[in-house]
């Protein structure tokens, strides 16, 4: 089962043009996150998660749904047929339940002026995605490489959840030149601001979720 049974009701602004909801998650019972990314006039979807229905109308012109990793399908296939829009997914990607519309690689250029980051570890397909804006740092979506509760430092996925821990690790050292001032992870509530000093602190540690 790729999509959770419970649903968000809120959504709040992580950042000017990003939206954010979370879940308790009960395939993982643990929490999951997902984001909007929004332009004029238009939504891309990122890692979509189950949502009421009166917040996801309040959605304009839903143009495209972007996966940054396979295990982040979620409600993904639901809402392709309710918005009529197509999915971007890492090419290589395994296990998923539908057929993406187009496959994207390192350095692709994705809707919502995202940019796509190869970032294996978590799993050989898995990818950040970017955003650059002129009047801040960069805005990560992070994915699956590192997680945090509700609060606290953002550590590296337990190694039995990971394909090849070691890469996640080096795929973080390939992000701290970055220095994002947003970063927004998969599980975890994400950092509206110091996001290059929570990269570059999970580095250092180089420890698990819960170890």
């Amino acid at each position: 089962m790729t999509e959770p049974t419970t649903v968000a009701r809120e959504v709040r602004e992580v950042a000017p043009g990003v939206l954010h909801w979370s879940l308790h998650d009960d395939r993982i019972d643990f929490r999951s996150e997902a984001y909007a990314v929004l332009a004029p006039m238009r939504t891309v979807l990122v890692d979509p998660l189950p949502l009421s229905e009166e917040l996801l109308d309040r959605f304009q012109n839903v143009v495209a749904i972007v996966l940054t990793s396979p295990s982040h399908q979620r409600a993904t296939w639901r809402y392709r047929e309710r918005f009529n829009c197509p999915v971007f997914a890492p090419r290589g990607g395994e296990g998923l339940e539908g057929k993406p519309d187009k496959e994207y690689r390192h350095d692709a250029q994705l809707p919502g002026n995202l940019w796509a980051l190869h970032a294996p570890g978590p799993d050989p397909a898995h990818h950040v995605l970017q955003i650059e804006r002129r009047d801040m740092g960069p805005i990560l979506f992070l994915g699956d490489l590192l997680m945090r509760g509700d609060s606290g430092p953002l550590r590296f996925l337990p190694a039995q959840h990971q394909k090849d821990p070691a890469r996640s690790r080096e795929s973080l050292q390939l992000l701290l030149d970055l220095k994002p001032d947003v970063v927004c992870p998969g599980h975890g509530a994400p950092f509206p601001s110091g996001g290059a000093e929570a990269l570059l602190e999970a580095a250092h540690s180089g420890a698990d979720f819960g170890g």
